[in-house]
């Protein structure tokens, strides 16, 4: 039981991050409103601020974190970010100012880019042999806390929009004292590396695809199927509340179901689909679905069909493991690492940009000065996102 100590340590770390992205979604609304006073459209727009905030941090922070895990050893990165995390849930709890609230939001962000110690810390107890399995392990947890996140805020919310950020703070403080006793060190001094400034820099990956010739098109395809595809966290408890009037428990509980249906998609139906059709087909009909589905989504106005729509919406994500596959299959061995550096960098900006455009429309379509009220107007926009990204994969020679 003691060697597996460690192993559930990481798990309820991981499941802690996605947690805490999810936790914050249907009570970020209530919580902006009560600080500053704003209408659901003015609350939008802040709420996208620290979406692309929290994204930003992650992205740029992501690297260093890393380094820093490299340099110093796995423990007392893990350690110092579940207290970092626990005083992050604390601020906004106790938070009196949307700024406070930014802040809070980049220390979120900051500790949940600790996802690469966690892996890295599961490869240094892993045999080589068994590591897929326990990166795919990391990986379940991480969809597994992402699904009851939202629930839990919701549930949690209908006590106040505060409460679950009480929950949480002191949940990643009682983590940590189990950290302090059964985490122990995996990186031996020996093997510790100096810390390198060169490999901080997250947009390095970025521009290394010039190195990998031939999937440029796709890797923008893949960007503009991202952006479309945040729509979904970028405004839908904003969205919800305006069109259906969801309460906050309504909104985590909606969440939730498609949480899971993205996670029975992911984990089940892909493994289907894809053999079934291939990479290319598989991509092609995947946006082809988003395209219809967004549109439905944005004039939609019962919340029956939308609870009923919402499996469909969770098929649209196999869009991306098929267009990886597809660059992954037209890249040459040397460059597979190179490519995988790009897409999870591309894939990072996509989520960076999404919430604020889509927030931002959100907001012009919703405030009292609306040239046309439209509250469903950023799914019209994935919509023509998804159309945009169709042309120019069909642009694409299929080998």
């Amino acid at each position: 039981m003691s060697s597996r100590l460690p192993v559930i340590f990481i798990i309820i770390t991981v499941m802690l991050d996605s947690v805490g992205v999810g936790l914050i979604m249907p009570v970020m609304p209530d919580l902006i409103r009560s600080i500053n006073g704003a209408t659901i459209s003015e609350a939008a727009v802040w709420g996208g601020l620290m979406a692309f905030t929290y994204a930003l941090t992650q992205f740029l922070f992501g690297p260093t974190i890393g380094n820093l895990s490299d340099r110093f050893g796995r423990r007392p990165v893990l350690l110092t970010s579940l207290v970092v995390m626990s005083l992050s849930y604390l601020i906004f709890a106790l938070a009196q100012t949307i700024w406070l609230l930014v802040l809070a939001r980049v220390l979120t962000g900051i500790t949940g880019a600790t996802f690469s110690t966690a892996n890295a810390y599961m490869a240094d107890i892993t045999p080589p042999e068994k590591r897929a399995a326990s990166f795919g392990l990391v990986g379940a947890a991480f969809g597994v806390g992402f699904i009851f996140g939202p629930a839990i805020g919701g549930i949690l919310g209908e006590y106040g929009a505060r409460a679950p950020f009480y929950a949480a703070a002191a949940v990643a403080a009682l983590n940590a004292m189990l950290g302090l006793f059964v985490l122990p060190e995996t990186l031996t001094p020996e093997k510790r590396r100096a810390f390198d400034f060169s490999k901080i820099n997250p947009l390095r990956a970025i521009l290394r695809i010039r190195n990998v010739p031939g999937v440029g098109p796709f890797v923008l395809v893949l960007f503009l199927f991202g952006v479309a595809q945040n729509v979904y966290p970028s405004v839908w408890s904003y969205f919800t509340q305006e069109q259906f009037g969801f309460s906050t428990g309504m909104v985590g509980i909606s969440l939730a179901i498609f949480g899971l249906c993205m996670a029975l998609v992911q984990g089940g139906l892909i493994r289907v689909v894809i053999p079934r059709f291939g990479e290319w087909r598989t991509a092609q009909i995947g946006l082809a679905l988003n395209v219809v589905v967004l549109m439905i989504t944005a004039m939609i106005s019962t919340q029956v069909f939308l609870f009923v729509l919402m499996p469909v919406m969770a098929l649209g994500v196999v869009v991306s493991p098929a267009l990886q596959g597809l660059m992954s299959n037209a890249t040459s061995s040397e460059h597979q690492g190179e490519l995988q550096g790009v897409l999870a960098s591309v894939q990072g900006l996509a989520m960076i940009f999404s919430p604020l455009i889509m927030t931002s429309l959100f907001r012009v379509f919703t405030a009292e000065n609306a040239p046309v009220y439209l509250p469903g107007a950023p799914f019209i926009a994935a919509s023509l996102l998804m159309v945009l990204a169709l042309i120019l994969l069909m642009r694409q020679p299929r080998t």
